[in-house]
């Protein structure tokens, strides 16, 4: 059954969807996207490739299929892809991650791919929930206790932006301890490693290369494995293309190396 789930999964690129956003001119509710029929009449080979290589690419081994939807919906979140998320959700949630666990990701996404893709995905997600009838009481509270704060750390992180920055955006830098790395690191509701997971995906998937360095270094630290991390741009090569794997490669490979063995 967990195969065909997959496989599943892998054909919704080409199956009946809908838009969670709103139509900006109007207000309506998106029309429906057109079904597999009408797909195929404009690219057939969307469904060899939906078959073959996207299915086979959710049996590979090097991730399990919970971190595999961790990776696809903090794709989608950071490129505010909205259509495919009711199904990804959905999804998710039959691999194990839990409600509080998705609705830490939207939440953390707000910080590394801007308010309105967080706000967007909310939108699906409430429809989501709904459904499942998932209530509150499955969701993290906005004010929790906070993980213990790696002093040491986070002081020379602290240090090293304000000497680089301090000057430039003081604003920026602030934020950047107070609310990030103060704050929502510490958030109890997603572990530091799956947070750094999304956090590696969102900027791969968005080509925000200069950021990953510290984030892949800081995943790595926080138990990814480099197999993992490896298996993150494979996956990533089909959900935000060929171009975003390819420009991260580099960066993954420098940092693959340096790191003691």
């Amino acid at each position: 059954m967990k195969l065909m789930a997959v496989a599943i999964a892998a054909l919704s690129l080409i199956s009946t969807t809908w838009a969670q956003g709103r139509d900006t001119q109007n207000g309506r509710k998106s029309k429906p996207m057109q079904t597999v029929n009408d797909i195929t009449i404009v690219a057939p080979a969307l469904e060899k490739y939906a078959q073959g290589p996207l299915a086979e690419l959710w049996k590979r081994p090097g991730l399990t299929p919970r971190d595999r939807s961790i990776v696809t919906i903090a794709a989608l979140i950071a490129r505010n892809q909205t259509i495919e998320m009711p199904y990804y959700f959905n999804l998710a949630l039959d691999n194990g991650v839990k409600p509080r666990e998705i609705s830490e990701i939207i939440t953390h996404l707000a910080f590394y791919s801007g308010w309105e893709n967080a706000m967007s995905a909310g939108a699906v997600a409430k429809d989501v929930f709904a459904n499942r009838s998932i209530g509150t009481d499955q969701l993290p509270p906005a004010s929790p206790a906070p993980l213990p704060l790696d002093k040491d750390a986070e002081a020379k992180r602290a240090a090293a932006v304000e000497q680089q920055f301090g000057n430039v955006a003081p604003g920026i830098v602030q934020y950047t301890t107070d609310v990030l790395f103060r704050d929502l690191w510490l958030r109890p509701d997603l572990v530091p490693r799956d947070r750094s997971l999304v956090t590696v995906s969102a900027l791969i998937a968005a080509g925000q290369v200069a950021q990953i360095t510290y984030h892949l270094n800081k995943a790595m630290d926080n138990g990814l494995t480099q197999t993992q991390a490896a298996e993150v741009v494979t996956h990533l090569a089909f959900y935000a293309g060929w171009p975003n794997a390819f420009s991260a490669l580099p960066i993954v490979k420098d940092v693959f190396e340096k790191r003691p063995h």
